[in-house]
């Protein structure tokens, strides 16, 4: 005698195709594909682990992109570095050309903007002097920033007593007259590129090395940075590896303003006749070279001053749009 266990009360479907609770079967598995993962509900909602993290420096470029005056002021210097490098293939006349049948003369098709007191065109003159005006700025703020970053970090890190020896002289160098030094010495020895670019970069690095120190002093207690000590990772690896790249956004922002001031500085001395030597053709010397004849010829001023003013004034929009993507927190907008 066989039996029938398909017939078990509770078990099977009943009569009718419903289940065993009253559900019909149909619906019952509809329920099941519904709950299932991957499908139904479960299915429409985002899938956030299969979509990338954005860096830090990402998020800020992105934030960059959004600002418009620092936007408008990077191409201005595109413009102008563009211009500088390849004065040579589009100046119309040599640096030191001279037009002996046009002395100090007015804007005319062949000299767009005039010549000066010498006959040289303006408007060439003004493509090279971009050269050196703008290398000094970037090049003393590469010299500003690698000190910077040198004493900052190792007084930030280290502490004790080489904290204290290097921050002292932090502020003796703060309250050093740098100025008539460099008056001195320019005037005894002479200037030229390169010292001007040393003497601007080796007294304008103080306040940066401030600012790393105190990012270091903070970031070495962290966990990270505990944690690889206690490995033996040497010193080194960890200021360069683990700490530096937390510091990066106010280097960069430190940078590109110093590049402004250090251009409005070399232009300063050149005008004072303390700066690059008067043949080498830079915005500060035009302005220099222009004071005799600045009431007949006002342009011979007016260009170079414009030039230099849309310059740092392009650097400053860079620099705060650059300033509000890596700190948002501080941004004014």
């Amino acid at each position: 005698m066989s039996v029938d266990t398909t017939s078990e009360p509770g078990v099977g479907p009943a009569p009718g195709g419903r289940s065993a609770a009253g559900v019909p079967a149909v619906r019952a598995a509809s329920v099941v594909a519904e709950t299932a993962p991957g499908r139904g509900l479960a299915a429409l909602a985002p899938d956030l682990t299969g979509r990338a993290a954005r860096s830090p420096f990402q998020l800020a470029l992105a934030r960059l992109r959004r600002a418009r005056l620092a936007i408008a002021g990077l191409v201005v210097i595109v413009l102008l570095t563009v211009m500088a490098i390849f004065a040579g293939a589009i100046a119309p006349y040599g640096e030191n050309e001279i037009d002996l049948f046009n002395i100090t003369a007015p804007p005319t098709a062949d000299h767009w903007l005039g010549t000066d007191e010498l006959g040289r065109d303006e408007l060439s003159r003004l493509m090279y002097g971009g050269r050196v005006s703008l290398l000094v700025g970037v090049a003393a703020a590469l010299v500003s920033t690698l000190i910077g970053i040198v004493v900052g970090a190792l007084s930030g890190y280290y502490g004790g007593w080489l904290d204290g020896v290097l921050m002292r002289l932090v502020d003796v160098m703060l309250a050093f007259p740098a100025i008539f030094l460099l008056l001195i010495v320019f005037s005894l020895r002479g200037s030229s590129v390169v010292s001007v670019i040393f003497f601007l970069g080796g007294f304008g690095w103080m306040w940066l090395a401030r600012v790393i120190r105190g990012e270091f002093l903070s970031l070495k207690a962290r966990e990270f940075a505990e944690a690889a000590r206690s490995v033996g990772v040497p010193d080194g690896r960890i200021i360069l590896r683990h700490l530096m790249p937390n510091v990066i956004a106010p280097i960069i922002v430190s940078t590109t303003l110093s590049i402004a001031y250090y251009m409005l500085a070399e232009a300063t001395l050149s005008f004072l006749g303390f700066g690059v030597p008067p043949g080498t053709p830079t915005w500060g010397n035009m302005l220099n070279s222009a004071r005799p004849n600045y009431t007949a010829h006002p342009i011979l001023a007016i260009t170079p001053g414009l030039t230099l003013t849309v310059a740092v004034l392009a650097i400053n929009f860079v620099g705060d749009g650059l300033r509000d993507a890596f700190d948002p927190r501080g941004s004014r907008g």
